[in-house]
């Protein structure tokens, strides 16, 4: 049997395997990926692409830019992403936050202690843990691990975490599990949206899925699952935020193949 702090890392190595490599965040400069991280909430991958588009072709992706935008038309722009007012207004919050606090300066905000730099996002009108832990590790390079829903899901699933846990019980469980290195929390958080997104669905697809193996106790001896049906598309990410994170056996419900 695998020791606790074993199971995590036979877990990644599990969905490296299979799925190969994430290369996230997609985003050719840190402010690109912070507002990528800010639009992706609540929605696919694809929708935040098109905003992002937009902000370009407008010649709007640009600290001077979202300064001074009118929030109304930064909402017209980002519609695609959803939710479009409320994100909105969060990047209008967090370009006065990078103006009041760094001078306009992505640099300067980059060079704050990683703790000091949470806390402040955290105050940020619309960025929640997720999302700032998301700025952290993918636009400052902090190694610090983002948990989703889809995290949450697989580790509950797989009697690592108690259902419903708190974001920062997941999170504390993890990081004493696996090596506090930024490139390994940056590939796993991938995996985990990967395995997520393809089979690990609000009804699971537990047929094929390369975490089989690994379900559980209360999953041991069952019969083997069904052949996985057709595929799935790329990766999305999760909305904010999801009893303690300690184990439970919950198993796969296995066979289900409708979408999620």
């Amino acid at each position: 049997m695998r020791g606790r702090h074993g199971e995590l890392l036979w877990i990644y190595r599990a969905l490296r395997r299979r799925f190969g490599p994430q290369g996230w965040w997609p985003g050719e400069t840190p402010l690109e990926v912070i507002v990528g991280a800010i639009l992706t909430q609540n929605t696919a991958w694809r929708n935040v692409e098109r905003a992002v588009a937009a902000l370009k072709e407008a010649r709007l992706l640009s600290v001077r830019g979202l300064a001074g935008i009118p929030r109304a038309r930064l909402a017209r722009l980002v519609r695609p992403s959803g939710y479009f007012n409320q994100k909105a207004a969060a990047l209008k919050a967090f370009s006065r936050f990078l103006a009041r606090g760094y001078g306009g300066s992505l640099a300067r905000m980059g060079r704050e202690p990683t703790a000091a730099l949470r806390e402040q996002l955290l105050a940020v009108r619309g960025i929640g843990p997720e999302t700032a832990d998301s700025i952290l590790l993918y636009a400052f390079d902090r190694p610090v691990f983002v948990v989703d829903a889809y995290t949450a899901r697989v580790l509950s699933r797989h009697g690592i975490a108690a259902p419903r846990a708190r974001y920062g019980d997941l999170q504390r469980l993890i990081a004493a599990r696996i090596p506090r290195r930024r490139a390994l929390y940056n590939e796993f958080h991938a995996l985990f949206v990967r395995v997520g997104k393809e089979f690990c669905r609000k009804t699971p697809r537990c047929g094929g899925c390369p975490l089989w193996q690994h379900r559980g106790a209360a999953g041991e001896g069952a019969a083997a699952p069904p052949k996985r049906r057709g595929g799935a598309g790329g990766a999305q990410k999760s909305g904010e935020d999801g009893n303690r994170a300690l184990s439970r056996r919950v198993p796969c419900r296995r066979g289900a193949q409708r979408r999620a």
